[in-house]
């Protein structure tokens, strides 16, 4: 009994004894904290877009592998136009300038080009000649002659036809720009008939917003006469904005439409107004310039009313040699339009 007793007992301690090691070994191993995932909220700056509120984006570690879909934007109700264009009156009759049927609109003829003509003395006539006798521009006859959006090319020959403004027409143009709309209302007047027609409606980009202002953006409200110190910017036309030397195309894109002088109920002087075309930027997947169209409809600019392109260099076209005066109101139903509206098939 005495040695079986004394075996059991053995036994006993032997187990517990490699138990009481197993537990010091389990407890006394030092494992790693948890830490939690790194939430960072990212705030996309207010003048572009924001975040919506109730999404987070978790970060791993490194920050480059943050998921690009998770991020949602959605733009501010000032970087669009506040009213919808819905109920303005939207038409292009652009075409009918330039047709060569019986289409054009009555402001306009069609001649034929020889340089012999009755008002030019002592050496033919050209483009310019023609361009200056019939107060239209050479960017609007290369237009009607090239059938195309070519303002440049001016190669003619005898017999050649393309439009003009008529001499025995007293007209000027009339540009109606809604604030609320980010819209711009152009209209040809017939003084002689005391009528007037919409050309065309086109979208525009207009200044930010500002609620010192009269109008409530640093585009000003009133009627402007458009100057006549006009200018074409092209890729690598340096000049100065803001006293410092840059591309020009950069912030008026490809045309520059001064206003001239303040005419009525104008908030602000017309001294650095304009029209002028979106800016043009490096586009980074090639590297080389493009428009950015971006800035239209929106309310980004510093007080200029920004075109696309084709619309601005359009215009310049048509209203250089005619008097023009730009009227800006909050809404177009405010607007004092000259003349009574014909309406044209």
């Amino acid at each position: 009994m005495s040695a079986t007793r004394n075996f059991l007992i053995g036994s006993f301690v032997l187990f517990a004894s490699i138990g009481v090691v197993a537990w010091v070994k389990k407890n006394g191993k030092t494992e790693p904290k948890k830490v939690a995932p790194q939430v960072v909220e990212i705030s996309v700056s207010s003048k572009i877009a924001e975040v919506k509120k109730e999404e987070k984006i978790t970060l791993p570690s490194p920050m480059k592998q943050i998921p690009v879909k998770a991020i949602s934007v959605a733009p501010k109700k000032e970087s669009g136009a506040l009213v919808a264009a819905d109920d303005l009156p939207t038409v292009d009759r652009i075409a009918r300038l330039f047709a060569l049927d019986s289409s054009k609109l009555p402001i306009v003829e069609t001649i034929s080009f020889t340089s012999r003509v009755p008002w030019m003395k002592g050496r033919p006539a050209w483009v310019a000649d023609y361009a200056s006798h019939y107060e239209t521009s050479r960017h609007f006859i290369a237009r009607s002659l090239n059938r195309k959006l070519d303002y440049f090319t001016q190669k003619i020959s005898p017999g050649d036809r393309f439009n003009v403004f008529r001499k025995d027409k007293e007209i000027s143009f009339h540009l109606l720009v809604d604030l609320s709309r980010c819209r711009m209302l152009f209209y040809y007047i017939d003084n002689d008939a005391k009528e007037r027609v919409l050309l065309k409606t086109y979208r525009v980009g207009a200044g930010r917003v500002d609620s010192a202002r009269t109008s409530g953006y640093l585009t000003p409200v009133g009627k402007y006469l458009i100057g006549e110190k006009v200018a074409i910017y092209k890729p690598d036309t340096t000049g100065f904005f803001q006293d410092q030397k840059i591309e020009m195309i950069r912030v008026f894109g490809t045309r520059w439409i001064p206003f001239d002088k303040e005419l009525e109920n104008c908030s602000e002087e017309a001294k650095g107004l304009g029209l002028h075309g979106a800016p043009w930027t490096n586009d980074p997947a090639t590297g080389f310039l493009v428009e950015d169209r971006a800035k239209l409809g929106k309310y980004e600019s510093d007080g200029c009313v920004r075109l696309a392109s084709e619309d601005i260099e359009e215009l310049f076209a048509i209203i250089l040699t005619k008097p023009t005066v730009v009227e800006i109101v909050k809404d177009f139903r405010d607007a004092t339009l000259p003349g009574v509206e014909k309406n044209i098939q």
